[in-house]
């Protein structure tokens, strides 16, 4: 077999994998392989074909690192539902002294907070931030 057919190859099976995976890293890589085919089909040596696919993959993977797609979103655990099974719920809240109050949640005593926008009077709230044992909440 020729030598640019092995790369393809590794290069179609990265591919495969990047299915399996969700990110686009290993077709960064894939892209990389191909150009080393690339560089075996014009007659490049071994070494040199080599070097082009790490160099095309290395530069690719770290222009997807930098783009919108490659950087993960920061988003704050506080108020996030996928981090924090609290956020979303919803708490009664009988009496409110200067925007604060204590209420059973889960079984335990939790200080509670109005958030912005917040009304204090007696009623239901949904959660919408959690800092440490103090649920900040917003009118339902």
């Amino acid at each position: 077999m020729a030598d640019w057919t092995w790369w393809l190859a590794a290069a179609g099976a990265l591919v495969i994998f990047e299915l399996f995976t969700g990110t686009f890293y290993l077709l960064m890589i894939a892209i990389g392989l191909a150009c080393g085919a690339i560089a075996a089909l014009t007659g490049f040596g071994m070494p040199l074909q080599i070097l082009t696919a790490a160099v095309v993959g290395a530069i690719a993977t770290g222009v997807l690192h930098r783009s919108r797609f490659g950087a993960p979103k920061r988003q704050d655990t506080a108020r996030d539902p996928n981090v924090n099974m609290d956020i979303g719920q919803s708490v009664h809240v009988t009496t409110w002294t200067d925007g604060k109050a204590r209420v059973m949640y889960r079984g335990a005593p939790w200080d509670v907070e109005l958030g912005p926008g917040a009304l204090a009077e007696a009623g239901s709230f949904r959660i919408v931030e959690v800092q440490g044992s103090r649920l900040i909440v917003a009118n339902s």
